[in-house]
């Protein structure tokens, strides 16, 4: 489970690289922002000369910022995290390793929780059969869908303590297994839609799963590894993905309104 999520940390990696091809560091040496210098410090290349001096000159503003900060400062932990890796480490940049362990953590810690209270974790708003709204781009066109997916959503949902529990106790064994070889691995949905989904994943002959999805919140399912379909309505919209399931897997749909 090393690389738990790869395809996601890909994802993030190849977005933030894209942005920094436009950033301009020309006059980064007369720099007294600690973002500013930290942005670069994860950019540049390990040759670059200027890190000998950037490097020591943000951990400095670092030290500075935590003596000088006010009782209660939000950002006083962040700049320990930062000053910690920075004296590890080239820059504050956090490695795929280390992304791919604290969803992993979070997790675990989210299903240990689940088997200790004997009910599922999951804050989630039942659905209803009253209608989605989804308006087109530009604002026009809005169009009223209703939902046919919302009494089968809140019986997903509501599991019986048995069924939740031999559930939590499988994702729990999942995540936990290290063996490359297993038969079966865990598939996380991450739903940043407004609506309550469900994530159909048909794979072959027989072999379906149905995974209900609160909104702004996240579901896991095990399944057999292999080919996929995956299918779900996103407030209205059909989404359809096909997918081969080899390792861990994190799906992210839809977006928020907010």
């Amino acid at each position: 489970m090393k690389k738990l999520f790869l395809l996601f940390s890909t994802l993030l990696f190849l977005t933030f690289s894209a942005q920094n091809k436009s950033k301009d560091y020309s006059n980064i040496l007369k720099s007294k922002n600690i973002y500013e210098i930290n942005a670069f410090l994860r950019d540049a290349h390990p040759d670059d000369p200027r890190r000998s001096v950037l490097k020591p000159r943000v951990m400095d503003f670092m030290k500075d910022y935590i003596k000088n900060a006010p009782p209660g400062d939000k950002k006083v932990r962040e700049m320990q995290e930062n000053l910690a890796r920075l004296k590890t480490g080239p820059s504050t940049k956090v490695s795929f390793e280390e992304i791919n362990a604290i969803i992993k953590q979070k997790q675990i810690l989210k299903y240990q929780k689940q088997l200790q209270v004997g009910q599922s974790a999951i804050a989630y708003t039942p659905s209803s059969a009253k209608s989605v709204y989804v308006t087109s781009a530009g604002g026009k066109n809005t169009k009223i869908i209703a939902d046919t997916e919302a009494s089968e959503f809140n019986m997903l949902m509501g599991e019986n303590p048995i069924e939740h529990k031999n559930k939590t106790v499988k994702i729990l064994n999942s995540l936990f297994d290290n063996d490359p070889n297993a038969k079966e691995c865990i598939v996380m949905i991450e739903n940043k839609s407004d609506c309550n989904i469900i994530v159909r994943i048909e794979g072959i002959g027989n072999t379906k799963y149905r995974l209900p999805v609160p909104a702004h919140g996240d579901n896991s399912i095990v399944v057999e590894k292999g080919d996929y379909l995956f299918t779900s309505i996103v407030c209205g919209a059909q989404y359809a993905s096909q997918k081969t399931i080899k390792k861990p897997l994190l799906v992210a749909l839809g977006s928020s309104s907010k």
